[in-house]
């Protein structure tokens, strides 16, 4: 299937590693031109190299540094066809209470306000061509809160939501919201949080319905679908993809 990805530019977040890193490296087998955007100048460039795209530093608990990035990115690159918002998870809490203010500002800044920022600037231009993708990267605990992740289970709706007004209202324009929420995704991230990829494994082999993990590689060819011309229908939605580990539907 030709997904008309060929010369597309991408703007993909937090693609350093895990799945933002394969969701950039699928864009970039498609054909489209990446650019990579993440903290780190070593793995960014790292990236961007093995992707044959371009790369960009970038913190997205910065917003001062969005339009910098939109700039640059357009500047070296072209107008953004595909948006892809992926950020790494907040802190861990095992006390849902016990979360500081500031750790509340710092995730809403990150999961949020960062992304609808981006929003704002390159929407407009998707709308002026007839053809754009938004994809949030989100979680699993957007659908079902999860304990510890309090401030993904606060969050990450709220992009969510504000998407899914947004594609209403762009439907006609060839633009389309959509995100992607893995589950148990064998991430480094994952890892940290069992104390091991190993003890992650068997955890996921007694719970998970698909008795594995899931890899980076699964997540982001769902994502490279939802990002192309062949989605084109597909607006305002959120696909699990999780092994069948969430139970609401």
């Amino acid at each position: 299937m030709d997904l008309g990805l060929t010369d597309r530019v991408a703007l993909v977040t937090g693609a350093s590693r895990g799945i933002g890193r394969a969701i950039a490296a699928g864009l970039a087998a498609e054909g489209a031109r990446v650019a990579v955007a993440a903290r780190s100048a070593r793995d960014v460039a790292a990236v961007a190299q093995s992707a044959g795209g371009r790369g960009y530093v970038f913190d997205s608990a910065d917003l001062e540094a969005v339009d910098p990035l939109v700039d640059a990115v357009v500047s070296d690159l072209g107008p953004v066809d595909v948006y892809v918002a992926n950020t790494g998870g907040p802190p861990r809490f095992a006390d849902p209470l016990s979360i500081a203010p500031a750790e509340w500002e710092a995730a809403h800044r990150a999961l949020v306000v960062s992304p609808m920022l981006v929003l704002a600037r390159v929407v407009p231009q998707m709308r002026e061509r007839g053809f754009g993708r938004v994809l949030a990267v989100s979680s699993s605990t957007a659908r079902e809160p999860l304990p510890g992740l309090q401030l993904s289970n606060a969050n990450r709706p709220g992009l969510l939501a504000a998407m899914k007004l947004l594609a209403r209202e762009n439907a006609g324009h060839g633009v389309t919201f959509n995100a992607v929420l893995p589950g148990r995704i064998a991430t480094d991230r994952l890892a940290s949080g069992y104390g091991g990829m190993d003890v992650a494994e068997q955890a996921a082999r007694a719970e998970v319905p698909a008795a594995r993990l899931g890899t980076a590689a699964e997540v982001a060819a769902a994502a490279v679908f939802l990002c192309s011309a062949a989605a084109s229908y597909v607006t305002g939605q959120s696909l699990l993809v999780d092994g069948g580990l969430t139970r609401s539907w």
